[in-house]
């Protein structure tokens, strides 16, 4: 049984200290394209940063040693980016363009030719707001329509010490191909929360319902459910992924039609340290709800693995991670790691 294995390995530098949130698109040549933040500036959520890209021609089993940039920096920072193939086959380039605490919006990007030239950059905000959105999230629904996930985190004047953790999530959503765009109603979170619903994802079920999900610090991903296509949400409810403060990542695995979900199980079901972002598992569910066959990924209790993108390439799944620990920092050293489905799937539909 052919078992995980890590391809690429981005380690902090002293002129790169922090390496972090990637996400892959397949070009219609069958090469892979990542693109990830590349920090140059500092380490920091708010440090220079611009995006750079890695290729592989060996359907991921190698990488360019050396980055392309893809896009500049020309504000305070570039980040989280989420390559999308839309339905009309363009690939769709989103990332967040942070001009302060106060305006950290998502821009939209198109290209037509495989990623040679891309569109001058559309804001999907139309006010300026700290909206994080994480990367490797965006979707789009069977009737076409785009919908970025997003955060809000309120800042009165823009330091630190009025940034509020306590987030609202929303859905940012398009009908017309990232041209315009509107926002859904706000979710809240209970309201002992003090997190909020922070960094939230979606995916839609088979019957048409979108799925929010989002991290808490109540000790699980909170869900939500819309049946308008992202517009409005039901309340929002604890699940069965048991975690710390700390993100989820879900999408559909194509060959099994089943959910894959990587996460920091905190059930008990490995070993794990309160409040810290290991171990890293993967599990799977079949309406994203009820999750089984729980595969330990990394397991380092010293390690912090978060933010992971999630690409299925032939009879595998790139994972795309921050896995750093104590001596580089949690967000600064990017692992991508060659997943067989085969060992995902290995022990059938329960634990």
């Amino acid at each position: 049984m052919k078992t995980p294995k890590v391809v690429l390995e981005l380690n902090p530098t002293a002129s790169n200290p922090r390496n972090s949130e990637g996400s892959i698109i397949e070009l219609e040549d069958g090469r892979l394209m990542f693109a990830y933040s590349h920090f140059y500036g500092g380490a920091a959520d708010d440090a220079p940063a611009f995006i750079g890209a890695r290729f592989s021609a060996d359907r991921g089993q190698s990488w360019d040693r050396e980055d392309t940039i893809l896009v500049q920096n020309e504000v305070q920072n570039v980040m989280s980016v989420s390559f999308l193939r839309l339905n009309t086959r363009e690939i769709g380039l989103f990332y967040l363009l942070r001009y302060s605490l106060q305006d950290l919006r998502m821009v939209i990007s198109k290209s037509r030719d495989e990623g040679k030239t891309w569109s001058e950059p559309r804001l999907c905000m139309a006010e300026p707001g700290y909206y994080v959105v994480n990367n490797d999230r965006i979707i789009q629904l069977a009737d076409g329509k785009i919908l970025i996930p997003a955060a809000l985190h309120p800042c009165t004047d823009g330091t630190w010490e009025t940034w509020q953790p306590k987030a609202r999530a929303s859905c940012f959503f398009s009908d017309d191909g990232g041209a315009t765009w509107s926002c859904s109603k706000a979710l809240e979170a209970p309201k002992e929360s003090g997190s909020g619903l922070q960094e939230p994802g979606i995916i839609q079920l088979p019957d048409g319902t979108v799925m929010l999900w989002a991290r808490t610090d109540l000790g699980s991903q909170y869900i939500a459910f819309s049946k308008d296509g992202g517009c409005t949400w039901s309340q929002s409810e604890p699940s069965d992924l048991l975690s710390p403060l700390s993100p989820a990542s879900i999408k559909r695995i194509p060959s099994t039609g089943e959910y894959l979900c990587l996460y920091n199980d905190h059930s008990g079901r490995f070993s794990f340290v309160p409040g810290k972002r290991t171990p890293l598992v993967a599990a799977r569910s079949r309406d994203g709800i009820t999750w089984y066959g729980h595969k330990l990924v990394e397991g380092d209790p010293d390690g912090w693995y978060c933010y992971t993108s999630i690409s299925f390439v032939d009879d595998n799944v790139l994972l795309g991670y921050c896995a750093g620990d104590s001596q580089v920092g949690g967000l600064n050293r990017l692992r991508l790691t060659r997943v067989p489905l085969s060992w995902l799937l290995e022990g059938g539909g329960h634990d």
